[in-house]
């Protein structure tokens, strides 16, 4: 693929070796006319001939660094399992964490311009395209529009096709681009592919949301959101890391993300729905589901639509759909069970040369 922009960074700094001297996170902001999202890098480097790539995308009111350690894990334990080196990279997507402060991220905030500020970051990063995408929750669904706006041929202008007749254009236009989008595998953490019913929902999330909106703003100080979320009735855990994700400025706290936009796309998480995706998948690709045991996100009729389709969806070529259940674990897959959910991923990652 013709790379058209070369990486500009502001700032390019390695954060920290971890256990392996070969495994490493790099924090990247970009500084270009385009402004993409913010990013960081778990990267495997061996001594293996090609490297592939896997986006990580965090949940609502998150940011990719929630996603360091099991990614640096999954990192670990495909150095040693894979045919490829692998590239980890851990988005902040738009209104979340570093990507909050990115100005031209502009409205709709949705899912399917959270979708696009990926194929942006990746066409203006110069990479190849991902072979994996990996989302959790809000991410999930992204990860799932990002395969649908691919198949739809949304992105196609950026291919370069052969020269064709006219009338034959925006047809191969559309096929070189799909067979440029090398995302072969989705893995779905814990995230419902259908419409988000009110009266299906605890409603603790649209809680959660209206008690920050009723914030002051500054907050006063971390002890003191905690206190009071407390209070108000939610579980310490909880409300410390909605404190998580306050910065300081000044004498006082704010929010590291941009609650308006954020919720403008929990609502669009709630109203899009991917059944017509699971159903008709792109051949060559694969869509992992995997569903958290203790879960609150899950209904039986869900559960089980889910599970019809992946019995019919059986055959990579034709576009497989397969479901997985995380035992011993609630919606926070990558904290409650970081172990488990390693041992469901890494055996059916994604493999260059199978």
């Amino acid at each position: 693929m013709a790379r058209t922009l070369k990486n500009r960074f502001e700032s390019r700094f390695l954060l920290r070796f971890i256990e392996s001297p070969s495994l490493f996170v790099s924090c990247f902001t970009n500084s270009r006319s385009l402004q993409t999202l913010a990013y960081e890098e778990v990267r495997s480097s061996g001594d293996r001939k090609s490297e592939s790539t896997a986006l990580i995308l965090h949940g609502l009111l998150g940011s990719g660094r929630n996603w360091r350690s099991f990614s640096r894990s999954l990192a670990s334990s495909l150095s040693v399992s894979s045919a490829s080196d692998w590239k980890m990279v851990l988005v902040d997507l738009r209104n979340h964490g570093r990507s909050a402060e990115v100005e031209g991220l502009n409205p709709p905030h949705d899912l399917v311009n959270s979708a696009k500020d990926l194929a942006d970051l990746v066409k203006a990063s110069g990479w190849k395209w991902p072979e994996v995408v990996i989302g959790h929750s809000l991410g999930g669904k992204v990860a799932l529009q990002f395969m649908e706006s691919c198949a739809r041929g949304d992105f196609g202008e950026s291919a370069s096709p052969p020269k064709q007749n006219d009338d034959d254009d925006l047809t191969i236009a559309k096929l070189v681009w799909c067979s440029l989008f090398d995302a072969e595998q989705l893995w779905v953490l814990d995230s419902v592919p259908g419409e988000v019913k009110a009266e299906k929902s605890d409603g603790e999330v649209e809680k959660v949301l209206k008690t920050l909106q009723s914030l002051p703003s500054p907050i006063p100080s971390r002890k003191w959101l905690v206190d009071h979320m407390v209070e108000l009735g939610f579980s310490r855990s909880l409300s410390e890391w909605i404190g998580s994700n306050l910065k300081r400025s000044g004498d006082s706290e704010i929010w590291a993300f941009n609650l308006d936009g954020a919720v403008q796309m929990f609502n669009s998480y709630r109203e899009t729905s991917y059944w017509s995706l699971l159903e008709n998948p792109p051949k060559d690709t694969e869509i992992n589901f995997v569903i958290a045991e203790k879960s609150d996100r899950w209904d039986n009729d869900t559960t089980k639509r889910l599970e019809t389709i992946a019995n019919q969806r059986q055959n990579v070529s034709e576009g497989k759909v397969a479901t997985h259940l995380l035992r011993n674990s609630g919606h926070w897959v990558h904290t409650d069970n970081p172990k488990g959910l390693l041992d469901i991923v890494s055996p059916n990652f994604f493999s260059p040369h199978k």
